[in-house]
Order: C-alpha cells, then structure tokens, then sequence
C-alpha cells in the first residue's frame, strides 16, 4: 500500500491540483497534516476538493488560528461556503489509524507539548519517539521535507504545497509518497505553479 502525504498547502490550489494529478493511480490513499488556509483567508476550492475526495486531515495551526476567536471575521465573510468550513472545523488536531497493517499517527508540528515547535532534521525531540506507538510518523509545518527513522519509527514530513523553506528549492512544492509495505518514504518536488 502507498499513500500521498501533502501539509501546508496554504490555499495554494494549482499546486494542489498539481500534486494529486501526479499523485494519480500511484497511491491508494491521501493523507493532509494541516494548514490548508493561510491565517484568515480560507480557500473554498482547496477545502472543497479535499472534502469532495474524503481524505483525512487534521487541523494545523493556520486552521486553528482561523477557526478560534480572533478569525471571526474572517469566517462570515462574503463567499466562504460555510458548508466546507463546518467540515473544516471538525477535523482533529491528530490522527492515530492503521493503514496498510501499520500504525500511523498524523499531527502538524509533533505529538509531543510543545504541540507548535518547529523541529529540524536532526533535533534531539525526535528520540522520543520510542515512546509512540507509531510505525509512522506524519509531521508537516516546517515546509522543509524530511524522511528519516529515528527509534523504529518512520518520520515523514512532506513540506509545503504552498510555500517552500527548503534552502535551495524555494520555488519548488513538494509532497510525498510513502511504500507501507517498505516502510520507505521518498519526496516529489515540483515547480510550484504560481
């Protein structure tokens, strides 16, 4: 089994578009770890076409800040399909499952408190994961992609669809693709779209 891993998407449709296009009979199942708006803006498209393929997402921090107290505004403005962002607001802020006979755990940023830390490659936060019960590990919000095993443990975070900080590839949207039965996880960089 192969699944597609997308996060930080920002409501940058085309590069979505993009990425499921070459996502195509290539996964079995798409998974969305968060930011899928951009602070108060909300983006019926994005949130529509995530809606309309029933693909599990949790909540990141643009959508938690959009959808507390301060994004008022934002959320009875003229346009936004309340519909989709109804939907929105009942997305976790993590995910435990078993897909293809492995245990996956889905958040944002880590499962651990501080729930926001932006983790890199190499922090020493990610031995911890010989306290999950994950085989694999989903993290996105640093919008720098990273696959690596630490404790057993299968780390992926696929960067951004919306806004690359990868040194070097700045211009870039990636996402990526995880062989469950491998337990390998590689990323797919593409020109983003705009």
């Amino acid at each position: 089994m192969k699944i597609g891993v997308i996060s930080d998407v920002h409501c940058h449709v085309a590069a979505l578009e993009t990425a499921l296009d070459l996502m195509a009979g290539e996964v079995d199942e798409v998974l969305v770890a968060g930011d899928v708006v951009y602070e108060y803006r909300f983006s019926n498209e994005v949130v529509g076409r995530l809606r309309r393929r029933g693909f599990p997402c949790i909540q990141g921090n643009h959508e938690m800040v959009l959808l507390g107290p301060g994004g008022v505004r934002a959320r009875s403005a003229p346009g936004v399909d309340a519909d989709a962002l109804e939907w929105m607001a009942t997305w976790p802020y993590r995910l435990d499952m078993e897909l293809g006979g492995r245990a996956v755990t889905v958040v944002h940023s880590t499962p651990w408190p501080p729930f926001n830390d932006y983790l890199t490659e190499n922090d020493p936060a990610w031995l911890r994961c010989r306290d999950l019960e994950a085989e694999l590990l989903i993290a996105g919000h640093t919008h720098v992609p990273m696959t690596r095993t630490v404790e057993g443990t299968l780390i992926v975070n696929p960067g951004s669809l919306g806004e690359s900080r990868e040194l070097g590839a700045r211009d870039q949207a990636s996402f990526a693709v995880v062989d469950l039965d491998r337990m390998e996880a590689g990323i797919v960089r593409f020109p983003n779209p705009g």
